[in-house]
């Protein structure tokens, strides 16, 4: 899953065709910069290729500006009780952010069973999933933070491991030079690793 971070809302819709022309079908545009809830306005206006969703949702207030802009789902790097509530609220599929044990388990005990792992890497990585699925195999997750098209493989070879989301599908320069053809080629280079 690209994890997608716009300056300019008018290159939104052109990123996210050449995505889908690459083989990806969903889409985290994340809510760190200024432009980002009209980007998802437009991803989910002009692209009905592609599930556009919201990440960096970290207030009650991102999680309503990203549902009424059109957001089909909300990620979140970490996870709150208000913040919980408010994803809860907006009725969207939501995939909260976990870092540790005792965080997956206090989202397991809320009913939720698919996580984001951040950040990924820095949170020991591949070793740590597999490590957190001896004692929590009901739970599934989507790493990031860090992941490269050449370290996604480890992750996805994990029982625990649904997907995995990263920032090389749509890398700041191609996104500044308006390469939406390289873009093209990293997502289907990334669509090759599926299972």
């Amino acid at each position: 899953m690209p994890v997608v971070v716009l300056d300019e809302a008018e290159i939104a819709a052109d990123t996210a065709r050449a995505l889908v022309a690459g083989g990806i079908r969903v889409i985290e545009l994340t809510l760190r910069t200024p432009a980002a809830l009209e980007a998802i306005r437009r991803i989910a206006a002009e692209v009905p290729d592609i599930v556009v969703g919201a990440g960096t949702v970290l207030t009650p207030e991102h999680a309503e500006q990203a549902a009424d802009a059109g957001a089909a789902f909300l990620v979140t790097p970490g996870s709150t009780d208000t913040l919980l509530a408010a994803l809860a609220g907006t009725g969207l599929p939501a995939l909260p952010g976990a870092a540790t044990v005792s965080e997956a388990m206090r989202l397991a005990e809320r009913g939720i069973d698919t996580l984001k792992f951040f950040p990924a890497e820095a949170s020991g990585g591949v070793a740590a999933l597999k490590a957190i699925g001896g004692p929590l195999p009901g739970l599934r997750f989507c790493p990031t933070g860090g992941i490269t098209v050449a370290t996604a493989p480890d992750y996805l070879a994990l029982a625990n491991v649904a997907c995995v989301g990263g920032s090389w599908l749509t890398p700041k320069d191609a996104l500044a030079a308006r390469d939406f053809a390289r873009i093209e080629t990293l997502a289907k280079e990334a669509s090759a690793l599926a299972r």
